[in-house]
């Protein structure tokens, strides 16, 4: 009987730690397979957690001869309750089982068979089980050792797959390629410009936010066929080089750059190294080729342009090649004029907010370039969709509006939602925000600064999570903001209820903002 519930102990807490290196792959992904990103978010973690408390106390009572029979009734009771928990947990961005993550996880649960193997092989199987529960609580960091030991392989991968993608690129002759980035705005100016140039080419854009060398590999070897003549290719970066990797592999003849702004200065450090990164863009284009970038953005307006033909776009006449006249938001539309290269180019979208009309301005400008008619331009803006979480406007059964601007909010962003709430004057202006991450060491300042902001726009605040709610609070009470009017909820669970209780017909909700998992 002994040695049955001895091996069910050692099953049991097997098994749990395969959930926790589940849950480890996951934060790891998402953070982009950088152990030292994952390791920054898992400093900022306690340690000190009931669940992690009670591992250890489990494993200090595993290591006694207090009632053994007992002790391993409890651990088994505990850590299959923890682990059917932990597959019960909903998150925002679940787990994607790839083959680089399948791969991990395989190596990640090997090592720790290995280790607990040794331990029972050597001793007994108790020993084994006592590994696996040790095992359980440094999951991290198995996790970055199982990572670290894959490298080689990943990159022997990555490689064949790169010259797959490279030699697919080399057999299409007559293939444009149009490279977009920006700190914000690359992949609704991406979806903008698939949709009008469709008009005329056969297009191929990557698609979702696969805008990192894999994602754009995956799509070139996947997607790309051979009557495509124009590919979009959308470029992320979190660090110097990162677009040039890319431009390396495709070649980019026009480029688009949307904004350099203060985003992810975590990563980057100073708003000079987010202008060298998204300008590797532009200085990889040939002679030949075109530059489109947004001077409504002073470190892309201080930025000269000499080996390659440029047009600037700005929202109002400052003097830019491109500007945008006659806005009205109407009930149904929004109606605008593109004036620029000797045209004025009226125009009609479902779309909301001055950053979505810069967005469409740069593929207008290059959609003209490329020779596309103005009246398919026009027919292709009055039927582009509006882009999912990305300030989009959407009318609830009961009469509540939604702006939906809940991914990947910026400082420049949330002051253009915030504009377009201000426009709503029907019924109370409600935001649901938890604020704003990847600033770095302005983490405070911007969220303070957008504290204020809404207290000049809402109505009604409600601050989601612990990560900048203090900030926030604080520039709420910079402007005397009433504190009735403010909710703090903990999860977005909360919020929602809250809001099912305060909201009205024709009100008008804003969602500013939706942290991932890694961060409270």
């Amino acid at each position: 009987m002994n040695e049955i519930l001895t091996l069910v102990t050692f099953l049991a807490l097997l098994f749990y730690t395969g959930i926790e290196m589940k849950f480890q792959l996951q934060m790891l992904q998402q953070n982009s397979y950088r152990n030292d990103r994952y390791n920054r978010w898992l400093k900022g973690e306690s340690f000190a957690t009931i669940s992690r408390l009670t591992d250890l106390f489990l494993l200090l009572l595993l290591s006694t001869n207090f009632l053994p029979t007992f002790v391993q009734i409890v651990t088994i009771t505990v850590v299959l309750a923890k682990s059917v928990k932990g597959l019960q947990t909903k998150y925002k961005k679940t787990l994607v089982f790839t083959k680089r993550a399948t791969r991990l996880y395989i190596a990640a649960l090997s090592l720790s068979l290995l280790v607990a193997g040794l331990a029972a092989g050597l001793t007994t199987l108790s020993n084994g089980s006592r590994a696996l529960l040790a095992i359980a609580i440094l999951a991290p960091y198995f996790m970055m050792a199982a990572n670290i030991i894959m490298q080689p392989v990943e990159k022997r991968i990555n490689r064949k797959y790169y010259d797959e993608a490279k030699q697919i690129l080399s057999q299409m002759q007559d293939l444009t390629v149009i490279g977009i980035t920006g700190s914000y705005g690359k992949t609704s100016t991406k979806h903008y410009l698939y949709r009008i140039l469709c008009e005329r080419y056969n297009v191929l854009m990557t698609p979702g936010s696969f805008n990192t060398p894999m994602g754009v590999i995956r799509t070139i070897r996947e997607q790309m066929k051979p009557y495509h003549n124009i590919f979009i290719c959308e470029m992320g970066a979190k660090q110097i080089g990162d677009i040039k990797e890319i431009c390396d592999l495709v070649a980019p003849q026009i480029g688009i750059i949307t904004a350099v702004g203060e985003q992810h200065l975590e990563s980057f450090k100073t708003i000079g190294n987010v202008q060298r990164t998204k300008f590797e863009l532009v200085d990889a284009l040939p002679s030949s080729g075109l530059a489109v970038i947004n001077n409504d953005f002073p470190y892309i307006a201080n930025r000269p342009v000499e080996n390659v033909p440029v047009k600037r776009y700005t929202i109002a006449d400052t003097g830019a090649d491109y500007h945008i006249e006659d806005i009205r938001y109407d009930t149904d539309a929004t109606r605008f004029t593109v004036v620029g290269g000797g045209e004025r180019i009226e125009l009609s979208t479902k779309l909301i907010g001055e950053c979505n009309l810069s967005n469409l301005m740069a593929a207008v400008i290059t959609a003209r370039h490329l020779q596309v008619p103005v009246p398919s331009i026009q027919y292709g803006v009055g039927r582009i969709e509006q882009v999912e979480h990305r300030l989009n406007m959407k009318r609830t059964p009961g009469g509540i509006s939604i702006i939906d601007d809940a991914f990947n909010s910026n400082p420049d962003g949330a002051r253009m939602a915030l504009d377009v709430l201000r426009r709503m004057t029907q019924g109370k202006r409600i935001i649901i925000t938890p604020g704003m991450i990847e600033l770095g060491e302005k983490q405070v300042e911007y969220n303070y600064i957008l504290g204020k902001q809404i207290a000049e726009v809402c109505d009604y605040v409600m601050i989601v999570g612990r990560y900048n709610r203090e900030a926030i609070l604080k520039g709420l009470q910079e402007k005397n903001y009433p504190e009735d009017k403010v909710f703090v909820a903990d999860t977005f669970t909360d919020a929602q209820a809250r809001l099912a209780q305060i909201a009205q017909p024709g009100d008008t909700v804003l969602y500013e903002n939706d942290l991932p998992d890694t961060f409270k």
